[in-house]
C-alpha cells in the first residue's frame, strides 16, 4: 500500500472534455502542482455522494486557500459516469473527476478491494485522502470500512494542509 514519502506511480486516467474523451496522466495532474487526492468507492454510491464527495465540493475554495492546486476525486467508474456526476453533485469546475476505469491506478497504489460480493462488479477503490505535492504522498487518510466518511473528510484533511 502506499505511504507518505513515496512517488504515486504513473498511470493514465480518463475525462470527458468538450472535445471527447482523452486521457490524463499522473505526470499531468500532479507535477509541480499541490493535489488534493480523493478515492472513493464508486460514483453515485451512496456514501460518496452523500456523505463525502459534499464536504469537498463545499470547502474547495477553504481547501485552494491553503495553497492546493487541484481537488481531484477518482473511482472505479468509466468516464462517462464519472461526468455525469461531475455535473449532478456540482462538482464539475470545482474538483477533477478522473475515471479509473479499469482499478489500474487503485492498483498500483495499494487501495484496491473487491467488492463482487456487494455487487459491486469487482475491484473498486477504499475511500481515502491524500496530499500530494509534485507526486509525492505527503498526508494519506484512509478510512477502515467503505460506509464511512470520516477519517478521509475534507475538514479531517485539511488538519493536513
Amino acid at each position: 500500500m502506499i505511504k507518505v514519502g513515496d512517488k504515486l506511480p504513473d498511470a493514465t486516467f480518463r475525462v470527458v472534455t468538450a472535445e471527447g474523451p482523452a486521457p490524463r496522466t499522473t505526470a499531468e495532474v500532479f507535477k509541480g502542482k499541490r493535489v488534493v487526492l480523493v478515492g472513493m468507492p464508486g460514483a453515485f454510491t451512496a456514501t460518496c455522494s452523500r456523505n463525502h464527495l459534499p464536504g469537498f465540493i463545499d470547502k474547495a475554495a477553504a481547501i485552494r486557500a491553503k495553497g492546493v492546486d487541484a481537488i481531484v476525486v477518482t473511482a472505479v467508474n468509466d468516464h462517462w459516469v464519472m461526468n455525469a456526476w461531475a455535473k449532478a453533485s456540482g462538482g464539475d469546475g470545482k474538483i477533477l473527476f478522473l475515471a479509473d476505469g479499469n482499478g489500474e491506478f487503485v492498483k498500483a497504489i495499494g487501495l484496491d478491494y473487491d467488492a463482487t460480493e456487494r455487487g459491486m462488479g469487482g475491484t473498486r477503490s477504499k475511500r481515502y485522502a491524500m496530499l500530494v505535492e509534485d507526486g509525492v504522498v505527503k498526508a494519506l487518510n484512509v478510512e477502515a470500512e467503505t460506509g464511512k466518511a470520516e477519517v478521509t473528510s475534507a475538514d479531517n484533511l485539511m488538519k493536513s494542509l
